[in-house]
């Protein structure tokens, strides 16, 4: 195996790591906060931390407008628009994401989680002119029905924390497709730092109606949820860089057995095998996408 493909997966599987913690974290301390108010503090927490890389945007953006045209004035000012119009997106699923997490099984909001590039998909076939081919049709069909092997409507009662993470995928798609377009012009980390800084804002009006005075011990999890969630998505960033999706997107699937794992040992989750099963479906249905992508003449995608 390519050196850099072997420093590539090991960067995901420090992905997959990073975020089961990160679930169990959440989970941990989630039935004594609102939801709204995690996420406040979890964000707040990563944006003090990424301030040294969104502080020089905000000051190119806001600050540094001295002998530039006036088209050059309306750029940055459309730039911090879309800034902020992610931060209010990304705001709402993260909330949805908090509230599942805290009342599913964190084997299952990883399982719902992995439809996520399904959206993407469609997203970019819609907003980035890209094509939908037949087998992205099929692969979304797989990936769908794999979400209902998760939820099994009409078998058992779906919940409103399933409902909430089936809501927050397509959201969270929405915000990565923005990243996408904002990574033309903007490094990784000055792409989540300004996400840290406008999910926070955007989340004050909400919180200020939910606060409840936290816990020393609460507010320094949340900090170490920040500082896993950032760690997560810098190694994932890492990873596409040295990885092809290919051989990438299939070791996502080790999060859902880091997820059940400690779901069942940490929280008495039960072992769920139509999780597992659904969850499985979803990740073939991504690779399967990956892969063919990959394969295609450039001037046919």
């Amino acid at each position: 195996m390519n050196s850099n493909i072997f420093i590539g997966v090991l960067w995901m599987v420090l992905t997959t790591i990073c975020f089961s913690v990160t679930l169990t974290v959440v989970r941990y301390i989630g039935t004594d906060m609102p939801a709204t108010q995690a996420a406040f503090i979890r964000y707040l927490s990563g944006a003090i931390m990424l301030a040294p890389f969104w502080l020089p945007v905000m000051r190119r953006l806001l600050i540094d407008t001295k002998n530039q045209t006036s088209e050059a004035i309306k750029t940055k000012r459309k730039s911090l628009r879309f800034f902020i119009l992610r931060g209010a997106i990304h705001s709402v699923a993260v909330i949805l994401w908090f509230y599942a997490t805290i009342h599913i099984p964190i084997a299952e909001v990883t399982a719902i989680g992995y439809s996520i590039p399904l959206y993407v998909t469609i997203g970019a076939a819609l907003f980035f002119g890209e094509r939908l081919k037949p087998y992205h049709l099929i692969a979304l069909g797989i990936g769908f029905i794999g979400a209902m092997v998760i939820i099994r409507p009409g078998f058992q009662q779906v919940s409103l924390g399933q409902l909430a993470q089936l809501l927050a995928s397509p959201i969270f798609a929405a915000s990565y497709l923005m990243a996408k377009r904002l990574s033309f012009k903007e490094s990784s980390l000055v792409i989540v730092g300004m996400l840290s800084l406008f999910v926070s804002m955007a989340q004050i009006p909400m919180v200020l109606v939910v606060w409840q005075t936290p816990e020393l011990f609460d507010v320094i999890c949340l900090g170490l949820v920040a500082i896993l969630a950032t760690t997560g998505h810098y190694a994932m960033t890492q990873s596409f860089r040295l990885t092809p999706m290919t051989i990438s997107q299939p070791v996502t699937y080790l999060q859902l057995v880091w997820a059940s794992i400690m779901g069942i040992y940490l929280f008495g989750d039960r072992f769920d095998i139509f999780v597992i099963l659904g969850g499985a479906m979803i990740t073939l249905s991504a690779t399967v996408i990956a892969y063919l992508d990959t394969r295609a003449p450039k001037d046919a995608i």
